[in-house]
C-alpha cells in the first residue's frame, strides 16, 4: 500500500566488500546496502549518494599531545582537532599570544644594529680579508702590524707593535737606565726609601774664570768646577735651568744640595752674593760669618744646602772649605 505523497523506492545490495553505489546506480531516494560492509547509503534529491548508516565502530579521540610545542588539543573529538595554545620558540613560534613586527621592512631592508647582531652600516667592504684572516693583521684594524711578537712590546697607535727596550723603555735589573722625569721612593715607618752603593753625581768641569752673575742649573749638575783662577768676585744664582725656576722644581719641604769649586790666583776672589732664581739670599754661614775673601792659590769649595720653606722663600746653609 502506498502512502499519500510518497512513491516506492528499490533497495539494492552487494556483498563486494567497500563497493560504493555511485549516482548513476540509484534514482533519487533509492537506498543500496554492502552487506559485507554493514553501510546503507541512499541517493538524495540533489544526486548525491551518502552514507546512511554504518555498523562500523568509531572511536573517539580520547587524548592527543603535541609535546613540548606549547599548544593544546581541543575537547575530543571524531572529526578535526582544534589547537589552542602559544607554540614555543624552540619549535619555532614566537613564545607569545600575539606579536607586532614594528618597521620589519626596515629592518630587512635597511641597517641592522651591531647589538642585534649586524654590521651597524648600509654597506660593508672587506678589503684584503685572506691577507688579514692568514698574515699580519694592521695596526688600524686592531691587529698588531707584526708578524711576530717577542718580549716586551711597544706601540704607538699606528705603527707595527715592535720589542721594547730595556733601559729606555722599561726598567730591567741589571740594565742601565735614564729617568727624565722626577722618580720618587717613599719608605715606610720602619724603612728607608732607598739604598744605594757608589752613587755618582754629575759634575760640570769647565776652564772658565770665576766672576760676575754665575748661574748654578740645578737640573744638570750638582757640582760644578771652575778651573781657571777667578778674576773677581762673583755672584752664584741658583736655578733650575734657563727656562725653568728652582722655585718650580721644588716644593715645600724639600732640600737639594750643590758643590761649587773656585780655582783661585794670588788674588783671593770669593762669593759675595747668593741667589735663588735671580733673587738675592743671605745665607746662613758656617760658623756665622760671611766670607770676606777667599783663600789664595787654592781651590775654595763652596757647599750650599737649599731649603724650601715657602712659595719663593728659600733658606741656604753655606760654608766655603780650603784645598791646596
Amino acid at each position: 500500500m502506498a502512502a499519500s505523497g510518497f512513491t516506492p523506492i528499490q533497495l539494492y545490495r552487494t556483498t563486494t566488500a567497500a563497493a560504493v553505489p555511485l549516482a548513476a546506480d540509484l534514482s533519487a531516494g533509492e537506498l543500496a546496502i554492502n552487506t559485507t560492509d554493514e553501510k546503507l547509503y541512499f541517493k538524495n534529491a540533489a544526486g548525491t549518494v551518502k552514507l546512511l548508516a554504518s555498523n562500523t565502530t568509531t572511536t573517539n579521540v580520547a587524548s592527543i599531545t603535541f609535546g613540548t610545542t606549547g599548544l593544546t588539543p581541543a575537547t575530543a573529538t571524531t572529526g578535526a582537532v582544534t589547537v589552542a595554545g602559544t607554540l614555543a620558540i624552540a619549535n619555532g613560534g614566537t613564545g607569545t599570544t600575539s606579536t607586532t613586527f614594528a618597521n620589519l621592512t626596515t629592518n630587512v631592508t635597511g641597517t641592522l644594529p651591531i647589538a642585534n647582531g649586524g654590521t651597524g652600516t648600509t654597506s660593508t667592504t672587506f678589503v684584503n680579508l685572506t691577507t688579514n684572516v692568514t698574515g699580519t693583521l694592521p695596526v688600524a684594524n686592531g691587529g698588531s702590524g707584526a708578524v711576530t711578537l717577542t718580549g716586551v712590546l711597544k706601540g704607538n697607535g699606528t705603527s707595527a707593535f715592535t720589542a721594547a727596550t730595556a733601559g729606555t723603555d722599561y726598567v730591567a735589573p741589571g740594565t742601565a737606565t735614564t729617568f727624565t722625569a722626577l722618580q720618587t721612593f717613599n719608605g715606610t715607618s720602619s724603612n728607608a726609601s732607598h739604598k744605594a752603593t757608589n752613587m755618582l753625581e754629575v759634575a760640570t768641569v769647565s776652564a772658565i774664570a770665576a766672576t760676575g752673575t754665575i748661574n748654578f742649573d740645578t737640573t744638570t749638575q750638582s757640582v760644578l768646577y771652575y778651573t781657571t783662577s777667578a778674576s773677581g768676585n762673583f755672584t752664584v744664582n741658583f736655578r733650575g735651568s734657563s727656562g725653568t725656576s728652582l722655585n718650580t722644581i721644588m716644593s715645600t719641604g724639600e732640600s737639594l744640595s750643590a758643590t761649587f769649586l773656585v780655582t783661585t790666583g794670588a788674588t783671593a776672589y770669593y762669593n759675595s752674593v747668593v741667589q735663588v732664581d735671580g733673587s738675592t739670599v743671605t745665607p746662613k754661614w758656617q760658623g756665622g760669618t760671611a766670607p770676606t775673601s777667599g783663600n789664595a792659590s787654592s781651590i775654595d769649595s763652596y757647599t750650599y744646602v737649599i731649603i724650601k720653606t715657602g712659595s719663593a722663600a728659600f733658606t741656604v746653609l753655606a760654608s766655603v772649605t780650603k784645598f791646596a
